[in-house]
């Protein structure tokens, strides 16, 4: 068995957290540009009665 299932955790979960210490083990002038990568957006648009009933909000 891998040893981040040992741990209890998902792959999700064990590829943030390696690329979270990557990136904070970066040169400071490559740091910037790698830290970005860590951003995420999501939208979200509510539906009732198969129709969009507002514009999307950024969460």
């Amino acid at each position: 068995m891998v040893a981040w299932r040992q741990a209890g955790l998902t792959y999700i979960n064990y590829s943030n957290i390696a690329a979270r210490t990557l990136r904070r083990a970066l040169k400071a002038d490559v740091r910037t540009d790698a830290a970005k990568r860590d951003e995420t957006h999501i939208k979200f648009t509510p539906w009732a009665n198969g129709k969009p009933t507002s514009e999307y909000h950024n969460i």
